[in-house]
């Protein structure tokens, strides 16, 4: 369960959101005028999918593969791929990120973010009566830059 999972184990909405802002921010330091991304990820324990209702331990190999699509202002694909192996949430994300721009390229990357400065606030389950599990809902977030363009709004989806 997204909520429930170990501080230190990976969770499939920290490794998107995470992912998304910082290979925007990569993107863009490298001169791609990014329109949107999105990413999705799928948490496993040593390469493998976990058990339904059941959550990889911190003590466990955790891999999550992440998979963003995206375009550029200009029309051209923007693809992020990769496997994650740390992921704090907003800040950074380690392992394995290749990003390719129109078929070409841009990074190939062992991390993304700065894991010093620490995570944003971080989202806690604390159920404070006996009723039922909590259900899972996974947060896939998209960047959009619509400034002075008339045919972005209204964007799908929001």
């Amino acid at each position: 369960m997204t909520a429930c999972q170990p501080v230190d184990g990976l969770s499939t909405a920290t490794v998107s959101y995470t992912t998304d802002r910082t290979a925007t921010k990569e993107l863009e330091r490298q001169h791609v005028d990014v329109s949107w991304l999105t990413c999705t990820a799928r948490v496993g324990s040593a390469g493998k999918a976990s058990t339904a209702g059941r959550s990889p331990s911190p003590s466990e190999n955790t891999v999550a593969t992440v998979d963003c699509r995206g375009k550029t202002r200009d029309g051209r694909a923007i693809v992020v791929k990769g496997e994650i192996t740390r992921a704090v949430n907003g800040a950074c994300v380690r392992g394995d990120l290749r990003a390719t721009v129109g078929g070409r390229q841009v990074f190939h990357v062992k991390g993304l973010g700065d894991c010093t400065t620490g995570p944003t606030a971080p989202v806690t389950y604390r159920p404070t009566y006996g009723g039922p599990n909590p259900t899972v809902t996974v947060t896939v977030t998209k960047t959009m830059w619509c400034k002075g363009d008339p045919t972005c709004w209204p964007s799908q989806g929001k």
